[in-house]
């Protein structure tokens, strides 16, 4: 994997083919690559490192061509090199094929391949499918795609051209997203909107195991077994001008200060403060059974399964129904046991996520009531789910999600106020909690302006190699979200743990100075937080708090306080969370990292 971009139509489609790929540049990647037809020649040009590099070598044979596809690789099978880049040729030279995801059984196919005659070239599991498909062409590239992939095991999203069909692009995909832009005489294929906007905000959005065309005959769609498949043009939501940085340094800190917008846009026509209630529309179909549900699993990958944890304490506070968060990646491979009456969440921001896929997929083949909370619109979650949420928090640049989370942790405080009043809670009791809800865009603004302390904490604490986050209760999932946060983008070793746990071991790593960022907010775990605050102290850790504005008691104790305003014990992680975001991506910028495209990562992982 990781990103994709095609086109075909009236214009050049090379300089399309490098911008689209730099708006994929998010997703992160290790090498790029792209290959065009010109005059019934393919020419393909690949480079390792940032696209710039490719365009160093777009010379006069990849100019004037109108038919292309290209893209951003992120190694699975073999080192990010040349040769391994995509896009891949088949055995003709005739055939170029793009692909994201993971072909499981092609070993196999290789060994096939072999006893054609047919040699490979590189490490990557993509040359296989591309010189199969070239194999197995007689005449029409759609019939020897769809010969292909019946023979696949695993997961893809490809594209592909053939000198002999000019006019042409293929593309098909199973796990891993493919998205038609349709413009005028003209497509744009793209394994994410962010490619698109620009040229069309009219899409396509194509389902696991579809094939489409594209080309001079416009645009059809069949699945693998050739039946006709109708296909509805959709509207894109997001703006070209969200996708810019806007003046920000980074996307991360612009993400970052976007946070009470996106919150005001998640719970914009859900929170009806006359009437004190929750109005989700999209779980208005299921809401009599959501209700009635006897226990939840919240399932989820990375941030997202932290914002589950938040989740869970939600639910079982606030609607007192029995619930538990689970790594995606685990419960897709256990034997889970899914009771009558159990419902599962999905959370991905992405709706791509190939582990939380397989999970609601196994959640669901056992009887489970499927919802999802998503942030993009068409995605795979949101079309096999029951029913479910999106998060309207707008697009995600950074790799290290910010804005998302707190989309994700606010719906889901949403759901568990309406959940609550339905089942037990009072009138009263819920016109408080959302009140206290509408409060938090304008909270987190005032938080933000805690910036500049951050940046100063930071850059006190950045050579050391290892940080502790400590939270309790509901700030657990916080601190575990801090501690990622710092690892994704600065490369600093830090460890999330609930502060009891402190003592039973992970004590022994505290030394003199060791920072050690402690989320002690007002609350009846405050009295607890306290006395860790004191247990780090008396080792000579440098203790980072974050704390309720106006704790006196906070400031005696700590190295450093960062203050947030008052909230309401389940809504706080909302406002703690914000600081911890501040100190890794201040930490991040004085390291001298790619804050947006830390190494190694990927935004959507759609393969396993």
């Amino acid at each position: 994997m990781c990103g994709i971009v095609a086109y075909i139509g009236q214009q050049e489609a090379t300089p399309i083919l490098t911008e689209g790929l730099k708006r994929l540049e998010y997703r992160g990647y290790d090498s790029a690559g792209l290959a065009v037809i010109r005059d019934g020649k393919l020419t393909i040009r690949r480079a390792v490192g940032r696209i710039s590099a490719l365009e160093e070598r777009l010379d006069n044979e990849v100019q004037q061509a109108q038919v292309g596809i290209a893209h951003t690789r992120w190694a699975t099978h073999g080192a990010p090199t040349e040769d391994n880049a995509h896009p891949h040729r088949d055995a003709t030279g005739k055939l170029a094929l793009v692909h994201n995801g993971i072909i499981e059984n092609y070993r196999v196919l290789s060994q096939y391949l072999k006893t054609q005659g047919i040699e490979l070239e590189t490490d990557t599991d993509t040359e296989v499918l591309a010189k199969l498909v070239g194999h197995l062409y007689e005449g029409s590239l759609e019939d020897a795609v769809r010969e292909a992939l019946r023979e696949v095991r695993g997961t893809f999203g490809i594209a592909a051209v053939h000198t002999d069909e000019p006019g042409v692009i293929v593309a098909a995909r199973r796990g891993s997203p493919l998205i038609v832009g349709v413009g005028q005489d003209e497509f744009i294929i793209a394994s994410d909107a962010a490619a698109i906007i620009q040229h069309t905000s009219q899409v396509i959005y194509l389902s696991d195991n579809e094939i489409a065309v594209v080309g001079d005959g416009g645009f059809r769609s069949t699945t693998l077994e050739a039946a006709p498949v109708s296909k509805e043009v959709e509207e894109i939501e997001w703006t070209l001008e969200q996708l810019e940085l806007g003046g920000h340094q980074h996307f991360m800190i612009k993400e970052i200060c976007e946070q009470p917008e996106s919150i005001r846009n998640a719970m914009r026509g859900r929170l009806d403060l006359d009437a004190s209630r929750i109005v989700l529309g999209g779980l208005a179909n299921v809401t009599r059974e959501l209700t009635r549900t006897k226990r939840i699993i919240l399932t989820a990958c990375g941030t997202a399964w932290h914002a589950g944890m938040i989740g869970e304490y939600l639910i079982e506070q606030i609607a007192r129904i029995p619930c538990e968060t689970e790594y995606a990646s685990e419960f897709r491979y256990r034997n889970p046991i899914i009771d009558d009456g159990t419902t599962i969440i999905a959370i991905s921001q992405s709706g791509e996520t190939a582990d939380t896929l397989a999970a609601l997929r196994e959640a669901r083949e056992k009887g489970a009531l499927a919802i999802g909370i998503v942030n993009s619109v068409g995605s795979t979650i949101a079309r096999e789910t029951d029913a479910g949420v999106y998060l309207h928090v707008g697009p995600e640049i950074g790799v290290a999600s910010t804005k998302a989370f707190v989309g994700q942790v606010t719906v889901l405080s949403m759901i568990a106020a309406m959940l609550g009043r339905r089942r037990h809670m009072s009138h009263a009791d819920c016109d408080t909690y959302l009140r206290a809800l509408a409060q938090v865009p304008d909270l987190i603004e005032r938080t933000l302006a805690v910036s500049d302390q951050t940046r100063e904490i930071a850059q006190q604490y950045i050579e050391r190699s290892n940080w502790l986050y400590l939270g309790r209760g509901i700030q657990y999932p916080v601190a575990l979200e801090g501690a990622l946060k710092l690892k994704e983008i600065s490369y600093i070793h830090a460890e999330g743990l609930p502060a009891a746990e402190m003592k039973h071991g992970p004590i022994a790593l505290i030394n003199e100075g060791m920072p050690v960022v402690i989320i002690t907010p007002r609350g009846h775990w405050y009295d607890k937080i306290i006395n860790n605050v004191e247990q780090v102290r008396s080792r000579g850790g440098s203790v980072i708090a974050v704390a309720t504005e106006g704790d006196k008691q906070i400031e005696k104790l700590a190295d450093h306080v960062i203050f947030v305003p008052d909230l309401p014990e389940e809504l706080q992680p909302l406002l703690t969370v914000i600081p911890l975001q501040l100190l890794a991506y201040h930490a991040a910028v004085l390291r001298g990292c790619d804050v947006d495209k830390p190494r190694n990562l990927a935004k959507s992982v759609t393969v396993e």
